[in-house]
């Protein structure tokens, strides 16, 4: 994208008949504030705590040599991630006033703004430490945001381990601290008991989606979303993963690490019969753009329409092989080995083909979906996710094609800068640099909408519709909680 790199965001903004919300814009917490909070909540065990931790995660990749990283196939760890030559920009993200102050500037109404420290916080193993550093950064955002809430919402953070876990936390932020809008820890990586050295691949951990084959019930999780009026967001990524462990590159382990996360977590909600069983509830999946789930929305379709339990016993039960048939062809058209086999092929295709005895109860796989039909698909997906994309993003015209997108679908794709972190070169330039969709012909105005304000409000209004209450958009938002939906296609 080239065209609009003149051009300001306020510009943008100024011909826009619309508001513009950041949907995930970023914090960048400062750290003596966060160690004060840790002593309010934990006093000075968890400062060391937390200082040990610190040493641990960047130390041992920096103390180690090439060839010990090599050898033990050490991550190479985030660096370079917050903006260093725009100190402006550096700084907006760390002080509220300064980004309340120059929110018109950067062509945004309001802005939904979400941690970056928190986000590791709330994958942190040890359950004391992680629980103690979690209350006191949210806590110190609840405090730090307070005065700018009609035009900064800040994200509380809320870690998934166990449900009673995250219940405790979801009280403590919304109830008690006042939060809308929180971002929960999208999945969990759980240890695998190493007693059997058989099967096809032995793991240490597997990722828990909180949805699908998980030890715990989320459901009452779900359920407090509900009654407290927050919508679930997710910043979870896949870096760690073992096919994202490059001990010399970045690039190669962040490249994608969002959109493969968020897939996972995705296909469980799914497939988990988490949005058939709590249809008002709406998920976002941030900074992962919209490409992903594009492909996985189609590619549902394309899996049921042949791996439905009623194509499955018509086409793929193993009892329906014309064994005499198939014995015939074989005498037929089969050379020398295939004709010395055919006693066996009679009987069954070998012990690699030989197709198992399956238990009935566990042959429909969209059962817990609730899908039926290719409209359940629709409903079950299209409504109830929500997908957060960067400014530079040109998948997001994928998102409203609905030519190509099955039953004429346009995805809930969501404006989200990331300002504050690395990929964002000047804050003033973000939403011009979306912007460009238009220009380019990608998007028409009524997509660009969507894009920028309908969709956001869509997500947080479905749980709350006076989420937006208190703030320079609440009117407006109550005028597009009324507007008529765009119809997708039969």
């Amino acid at each position: 994208m080239t065209s609009n790199h003149t051009l300001r965001s306020d510009a943008v903004r100024a011909k826009l008949e619309h508001p513009v919300i950041d949907g995930d814009g970023h914090m960048i917490e400062v750290e003596p504030v966060v160690v004060e909070y840790m002593k309010q909540v934990g006093g000075p065990s968890l400062v060391e705590d937390y200082v040990k931790w610190c040493d641990a995660r960047w130390a041992r990749w920096y103390n180690a040599t090439p060839e010990e990283r090599r050898r033990r196939h050490m991550q190479r760890i985030t660096y370079w991630g917050i903006p260093a030559r725009n100190t402006t920009d550096r700084a907006t993200c760390m002080l509220p006033g300064l980004m309340r102050a120059r929110l018109d500037e950067l062509g945004l109404d309001l802005a939904i703004v979400y941690p970056t420290m928190g986000n590791l916080f709330i994958e942190l193993p040890n359950a004391d430490f992680r629980r103690g550093v979690v209350r006191a950064i949210n806590k110190m955002n609840a405090d730090l945001y307070r005065p700018y809430r009609d035009r900064l919402i800040p994200a509380a953070v809320i870690p998934m381990h166990t449900p009673a876990e995250a219940l405790a936390e979801l009280d403590a932020t919304v109830r008690d601290l006042g939060f809308k809008s929180m971002v929960l820890q999208g999945g969990v990586r759980r240890p695998i008991a190493q007693g059997d050295a058989g099967g096809r691949f032995v793991n240490s951990y597997y990722v828990d989606y909180l949805a699908l084959d998980s030890e715990y019930d989320y459901d009452p999780v779900w359920q407090r979303c509900l009654d407290l009026k927050v919508a679930p967001t997710t910043h979870s990524g896949s870096q760690g993963l073992p096919n994202r462990t490059s001990p010399t590159s970045f690039v190669f382990n962040h490249l994608g690490h969002f959109a493969a996360h968020h897939e996972g977590m995705c296909k469980a909600l799914f497939l988990g019969g988490v949005t058939q069983r709590f249809p008002a509830l709406r998920f976002a999946f941030l900074e992962g753009g919209v490409g992903w789930a594009v492909s996985l929305y189609n590619q549902i379709f394309e899996h049921w329409e042949k791996r439905n339990i009623d194509a499955m016993m018509e086409h793929l039960d193993p009892s329906l092989v014309d064994r005499e048939l198939l014995v015939r062809l074989f005498e037929k058209h089969g050379d020398a080995p295939h004709r010395a086999g055919i006693a066996q092929v009679r009987d069954g295709d070998g012990r690699f083909w030989s197709q198992w005895r399956e238990d009935p109860k566990e042959l429909d796989e969209f059962r817990a979906s609730g899908v039926r039909s290719p409209r359940d698909i629709y409903e079950r997906f299209v409504p109830r996710f929500f997908f957060g994309c960067e400014a530079d993003d040109r998948m997001i015209a994928l998102a409203f094609d609905g030519k190509l997108n099955r039953l004429g679908a346009r995805l809930n794709a969501i404006f989200s800068s990331d300002i504050g972190h690395w990929d964002v070169i000047d804050a003033a330039h973000c939403l011009a640099e979306a912007y460009e969709l238009v220009d380019d012909g990608l998007l028409g105005p009524e997509d660009f909408r969507d894009f920028t304000f309908g969709n956001a409000v869509r997500l947080h209004a479905a749980a709350n519709p006076d989420f937006f209450e208190g703030t320079v958009l609440a009117e407006a938002a109550r005028r597009e909680i009324a507007r008529p939906p765009r119809v997708a296609a039969e």
